[in-house]
């Protein structure tokens, strides 16, 4: 063999080698993707519906309900000589709660059907941004409920919140609330009694006091230290650490045990990413991971799960978890925040507005 064959044939070795390199290089350099082996979510599992009318945050929880219009349980026939009958005993709402609303009361001459009711509900159930129901007493169960076909009810009751995210009831705001419920009392022969404007605007703002003072939700950023994600890598990871697809493109949610209650955690990233027309395409470098304190209740420990998701995602992923101004948090913040989160669970509490409770995740909604 020739001095010539030997250097082309060397030459090619070279070759081969540096475009080897060059390709496992640029591997190397790109989004991390799924591993094959790894099964993909499946969709079947997703992050729990919204719930009843007018309570978008969750299952509703009797232990936290109130309703201001209860009096006797029982009554005595006329006539003595005969045994006493037995009224329904009156239920508190699942969806009334004179802590956190205005509540009017309907009164009628004799009880209407849930038909006519019916017909005569508003069209809409919120008054600007403060939603409210009409429920009605039903004559033989004494539960307070939904007007229902077929049900009969001996009275009614409207109650609005006063006070969301979206801050305090105004006095329009409540003067929508009063035309709809005393249009739906005219079109059922209900008398109504509506509670002060004056005082319940007071009683709005002062809510809202409150609760700009103790809301809290926190969240931290997952950033890549090196190379960035598929979305396809991001939901294998994700699915490891307990979270399920979202209702929302670009949020994954850690799911609560309680059926119909919020999630615990979210998971978010650019829901363009999610909407691309290839997603598994998609380079992510950021997650955030949040927990809206007064959506879950501190026996669930969800500040655990947050912080332990947190740090097990940022282990796996090559992340590093800071706050939103970039700055690395280290376990001594983690510490600092949990011991301000005792203190807010308390003060919640002391209101009856504990975390998780009913009460609690309408108003901070």
């Amino acid at each position: 063999m020739t001095l010539t064959s030997l250097l082309a044939i060397l030459g090619g070795l070279i070759l081969a080698v540096v475009v080897a390199h060059g390709a496992w290089s640029a591997r190397k350099a790109g989004p991390r993707r799924a591993e094959q082996l790894e099964p993909m979510m499946d969709g079947t599992r997703h992050e729990p519906g919204m719930a009843a009318q007018g309570s978008p945050q969750g299952t509703l929880d009797d232990s936290m309900a109130f309703n201001s219009t209860a009096s006797d349980d029982s009554y005595v026939a006329a006539d003595q000589t005969a045994p006493a009958v037995a009224r329904p005993m009156r239920k508190p709402s699942a969806r009334i709660d004179a802590l956190i609303d205005a509540i009017a009361t309907l009164t009628l001459e004799q009880p209407i059907s849930g038909e006519m009711a019916l017909s005569h509900l508003p069209g809409s159930r919120r008054a600007g941004t403060k939603p409210f129901h009409i429920e009605g007493m039903n004559a033989e169960t004494g539960d307070w409920e939904l007007p229902a076909a077929g049900q009969r009810y001996g009275e009614f009751q409207a109650g609005v919140q006063m006070a969301n995210r979206s801050g305090a009831m105004n006095e329009i705001e409540y003067s929508e609330f009063l035309q709809k419920v005393q249009g739906f009392a005219d079109g059922v022969g209900a008398f109504a009694q509506f509670p002060d404007m004056l005082d319940v605007v007071g009683r709005a703002r002062e809510l809202d006091h409150f609760a700009g003072d103790h809301d809290a939700q926190l969240a931290v950023v997952l950033r890549a230290r090196n190379a960035a994600w598929t979305l396809g890598y991001v939901q294998q990871m994700a699915l490891r650490h307990g979270f399920v697809p979202g209702a929302i493109p670009g949020r994954l949610v850690m799911a609560s045990q309680d059926e119909g209650a919020p999630p615990i955690l979210s998971l978010s990233f650019d829901a363009q990413a999610a909407l691309a027309e290839n997603p598994q395409q998609s380079s992510l470098r950021e997650l955030a991971l949040a927990l809206d304190v007064p959506q879950t209740a501190e026996a669930l420990e969800p500040f655990a799960s947050w912080q332990e998701a947190a740090r097990g995602l940022a282990r796996d992923m090559d992340a590093d978890v800071c706050d939103d101004r970039g700055q690395i948090l280290n376990l001594h913040a983690f510490a600092s925040i949990g011991q301000e989160l005792s203190t807010l669970y308390k003060a919640l509490a002391s209101r009856d507005l504990a975390a998780g409770s009913q009460a609690a995740r309408r108003l901070f909604s």
